[in-house]
C-alpha cells in the first residue's frame, strides 16, 4: 500500500472514510479483498508470500494499512519481521490503537520500514519505524500516508485528500444510509475509484527526494503508478460508521487494466 488518505470523525456519518491505493510487483502473489479462510471477521487482501496484508478490516470495527517507506540511498531489507503482520496482527487483536502503536517500540526495527495506520472505532494512530520509532494519536481530520513521514505534502497525497474531502462534502457521502444496496453504494464511491486512477505527473519542483533518483521520482509521483513491472495493484475504499462497514477493492494488470471490482458490506459493531 502506497498511498492512504483518510477522513477521520470529519463526516457526520462516516466515522473513517479512506481511499488508498497499493502499489507492489505485479508478478508478487495476493489475494484479493475477501474474508480470511483463518479468521472469519477479518476481510481484506491478502499477500500470499509472507501470509499478511496491505489493508484489512475486522466486523469488530477495527482497521489497519499499511505502507513501506522509500530511502533510495539504503539497502535493501533482510529483516525477520514482515510489516504486512503488523496489519493482520491488529484486526485480529484486542488492543487499542494507541496500545498497539506503543507497544511496537520495541521490535519495530525489526520489520521492513513501515507507515502503519490503526483504528479500533474510537481512536486512531499511526506508527513508523524510519528513521527512528515514532507513534502518535491522530486527530479529527483528513491526513495522508504514503511512503514519507506521516502527514508530508506529497503531490499524490494532496490530490487524495482534496479528493476524499470534496467527496465527503457531496450529496452522495450522506445519502449512503444503512439499507443502500450494492448498486447504489457502487455509483456513489466511483468518483474516489477516479481520483485514484490519477496518472498525472507531478511538476519537477514539487517531487520529494527519497534518494531514488529524478526519473523514478516522476514516475512514482502520481496518486496511480502505471508500469508493466512495479505499479498500483489495486484501489481500495473504505468507509466506517456504528451502523456498517463497506469495503470495495478495485484491481489491475501490469498494462492498468481493470482486473476485477469487488464491494463488500457488514454491519457495524456495536
Amino acid at each position: 500500500m502506497c498511498l492512504v488518505a483518510l477522513a477521520w470523525r470529519v463526516h457526520p456519518r462516516w466515522t473513517l472514510a479512506l481511499a488508498a491505493n497499493r502499489d507492489e510487483f505485479h508478478a508478487r502473489p495476493a489475494a484479493a479483498a475477501g474474508i480470511d479462510p483463518d479468521a472469519p471477521d477479518v476481510y481484506g487482501g491478502r499477500d500470499l508470500v509472507a501470509g499478511g496484508g496491505w489493508l484489512q478490516v475486522s466486523t469488530r470495527g477495527r482497521l489497519a494499512a499499511v505502507t513501506n517507506v522509500r530511502a533510495g540511498g539504503l539497502p535493501m531489507e533482510a529483516l525477520p519481521r514482515s510489516r504486512g503482520w503488523l496489519v493482520r496482527e491488529f484486526v485480529r487483536g484486542d488492543d487499542d490503537a494507541t496500545d498497539f502503536g506503543e507497544a511496537l517500540a520495541p521490535t519495530a526495527a525489526e520489520y521492513g520500514r513501515f507507515n502503519l495506520v490503526t483504528c479500533d472505532g474510537a481512536s486512531l494512530s499511526s506508527a513508523g519505524n524510519h528513521p527512528a520509532f515514532a507513534h502518535r494519536v491522530v486527530a479529527p481530520g483528513v491526513h495522508a500516508m504514503s511512503n514519507g513521514a506521516f502527514d508530508a505534502p506529497w503531490p499524490k497525497s494532496v490530490r487524495a485528500t482534496r479528493a476524499l474531502a470534496a467527496w465527503l462534502d457531496s450529496d452522495a457521502a450522506g445519502a449512503l444510509g444503512a439499507d443502500a444496496g450494492e448498486s447504489r453504494v457502487a455509483a456513489a464511491i466511483e468518483p474516489l475509484f477516479t481520483a485514484l486512477r490519477d496518472t498525472t505527473r507531478a511538476p519537477d519542483d514539487e517531487l520529494p527526494d527519497t534518494g531514488v533518483g529524478l526519473e523514478l521520482e516522476r514516475a512514482l509521483s502520481p496518486p496511480f503508478v502505471l508500469d508493466a513491472r512495479y505499479g498500483t495493484r489495486c484501489s481500495s475504499v473504505v468507509l466506517m460508521a456504528t451502523d456498517r462497514i463497506v469495503f470495495a477493492e478495485r484491481r489491475f494488470g501490469p498494462d492498468g487494466e481493470v482486473l476485477g471490482t469487488s464491494l463488500a458490506s457488514f454491519p457495524g459493531s456495536p
